[in-house]
């Protein structure tokens, strides 16, 4: 469907927060106060499922690698080492030491000690979403890293799943899911010890549980409906442009694929393709726009910030340095989002519904927190002393001037280093 560059910029149906909030509350307040009974009782409500157990168990996961394919196993340790090794060059120094001769200032990193991650689950499995957690979270040093991921009907984690968390090195697995999950991982439960941060994606009460529980712990980002945008030039593969935009409406129908092309015959054979090829699909949800040049393009790309964004033109790296937001960036027709998705190295783990303005995706550094750090000598201390003194005493706190005074006064009076 062709439509109006105005539309494409208010294409986005803004999602109602409070209500989703107001449905989820209940939930979360009754996992705060009766714990696991009330996992149960929730799995069993939305599941359709009663659990043998919340916390799964050793020789499960062990019996797991009995259940899938070696051919799926080596893509998985594919994955992991593509994932581990961008994400291991990637990170910040843990340690920014600067000597400025007469002081020296830092920032060091540290880990956050526990993290919960919300993998989805029930009728699908997502074993790259549990490498995409897990693998930046031991790298940044998390020492407890547990995953909540909901049942199948028999009560059980899909095998795929289990593997992948096993390699992602989680320390704790749990069978439930939704916003009682979220709940349990926040507040604790007999089976469950609270954590410190909750990451990974979800459905729209998974998320509302998120932003009800980031009051008592920290959140990655909000979460909604996956999205592409594409900027193709005069001589971009049709072809190759609609399945990847097809491949993101296969996520969800609520999910959203918009082309900026400088072609209507490109908008025109991209449209014709995606109807032949992409039946079962929402196609409603794929809108395609004509633009005056490509320029044009990136700046109604920035002010949208999609989740995903492809550029499919010559030379498509010099345009690099235009995008401003975005949570992925994928250049040239041989870097398709799927690659990002499972194994390139890059995460999955990104901001949609205009997020990418605010929130970065996945990284080491989500898992890690920063405190600076000083060590003056006497004449760092003689040269800006008088200027802190000043400030404090028009701030009006006498006694950090004073905390001051007294030190220079000794440096006056001692031998100055």
């Amino acid at each position: 469907m062709i439509v109006s560059k105005d539309e494409i910029l208010n294409l986005r149906v803004k999602t109602n927060w409070e209500n989703y909030m107001e449905k989820v509350k209940p939930i979360v307040e009754k996992v705060k106060e009766e714990g696991d009974k009330a996992l149960i009782e929730f799995t069993v409500r939305f599941d359709g499922v009663r659990q043998r157990y919340l916390r799964v168990p050793k020789d499960e996961i062990d019996r797991a690698y009995d259940s899938i394919d070696d051919e799926i196993l080596d893509a998985l340790e594919i994955a992991k080492e593509n994932i581990e090794r961008f994400h291991s060059i990637t990170s910040v120094d843990r340690d920014i030491k600067i000597d400025f001769g007469d002081c020296i200032l830092g920032k060091r990193y540290t880990p956050i000690e526990s993290v919960g991650v919300y993998i989805p689950g029930g009728k699908r499995s997502y074993p790259s979403t549990a490498l995409m957690s897990g693998i930046p979270a031991k790298i940044a040093g998390v020492d407890r890293l547990i995953a909540c991921t909901p049942p199948n009907r028999d009560g059980k984690i899909n095998p795929l799943t289990l593997v992948a968390c096993d390699l992602a090195g989680f320390d704790e697995i749990y069978a439930v899911g939704g916003a009682q999950a979220i709940a349990g991982m926040a507040y604790g439960t007999e089976s469950i010890e609270k954590v410190e941060k909750i990451v990974g994606p979800g459905n729209v009460y998974v998320t509302a549980a998120k932003l009800i529980v980031q009051r008592d712990v920290a959140i990655d980002m909000p979460a909604g409906p996956s999205e592409i945008m594409v900027i193709a030039d005069e001589y971009a593969n049709p072809t190759f442009v609609a399945f990847d935009c097809l491949a993101q409406l296969e996520h969800d129908p609520m999910s959203i694929a918009i082309v900026l092309t400088s072609s209507k015959e490109k908008a025109q054979k991209i449209d014709e393709i995606a109807r032949n090829e992409g039946k079962g699909l929402n196609l409603e949800n794929l809108k395609l726009c004509i633009v005056d040049s490509i320029d044009e393009a990136i700046e109604i790309s920035n002010a949208v910030a999609p989740e995903h964004l492809s550029i499919f033109c010559r030379d498509a790296e010099r345009y690099l340095d235009k995008v401003k937001n975005a949570g992925s960036v994928f250049l040239g027709e041989f870097s398709p989002v799927a690659c990002g998705d499972y194994a390139s190295g890059t995460n999955h783990i990104l901001p949609t519904s205009g997020y990418a303005r605010v929130f970065s995706g996945l990284s080491v550094e989500t898992f890690m927190k920063h405190f600076t750090y000083q060590i003056l000598t006497k004449s760092a201390l003689k040269r800006i002393g008088d200027a802190v003194v000043k400030l404090a005493r028009a701030e009006g706190f006498e006694l950090h001037a004073r905390s001051v005074e007294i030190r220079v006064r000794e440096c006056e009076n001692g031998q100055v280093r």
